[in-house]
């Protein structure tokens, strides 16, 4: 395959991965803020396939698509920076495992593998989730409970939707990789 069509078929890929996180955003919360985020589950796969430039990337789409069908909370630009442009771009940060993930799974050993994507769910959904949780207690902290601390509230929110979504991820990878290792590495 020429670099040129190489290129275009990661971009396709790009477009239809976050589109994908998109629609799976629209699954029914199930406990509110507390929900874990579905979408993130395509995004950090995606980015253990074709690496952090590709995974940032298809992020980065999934935030503005927020925008283009109206799932915006606004109180703030910079709310909205932080919530829906570095959130969203941080999933691809798995994207950075990628190299010996693809060299764990080239040499078929699925189990340096697993714990490779594992390390690259993890930061991608930590530095995810830390965003979340500064923007909560700026901007959200007067939403928590009488007495609590915003503080603790944003912790408590996002901690919990976060540890939900790591835990959503790592059991795809789980799934994914002992099964259907090969669909992770790109032909070149």
């Amino acid at each position: 395959m020429s670099s040129k069509n190489s290129q275009l078929s990661a971009l396709i890929e790009t477009a239809l991965v976050a589109a994908f996180a998109m629609a799976l955003s629209y699954i029914p919360d199930f406990a509110s803020w507390f929900t874990p985020s579905f979408g993130a589950v395509p995004v950090v796969l995606f980015a253990l396939r074709r690496g952090p430039k590709y995974g940032t990337l298809a992020g980065l789409i999934w935030g503005l698509l927020h925008f283009i069908l109206g799932k915006v909370w606004y109180l703030a630009l910079s709310q909205v920076i932080i919530e829906y442009i570095i959130t969203f771009i941080s999933m691809g940060l798995a994207g950075f495992l990628s190299a010996p993930f693809q060299n764990a799974l080239s040499k078929d050993n699925k189990g340096r593998a697993l714990i490779y994507s594992t390390i690259g769910a993890t930061l991608a959904v930590f530095v995810r989730y830390f965003w979340h949780y500064v923007a909560g207690f700026i901007f959200w902290g007067s939403y928590a409970p009488k007495g609590m601390s915003p503080y603790l509230y944003s912790l408590s929110v996002n901690g919990t939707a976060g540890l939900l979504t790591l835990v959503f991820v790592i059991l795809a990878l789980a799934i994914i990789i002992p099964t259907q290792g090969k669909i992770f590495l790109v032909k070149k």
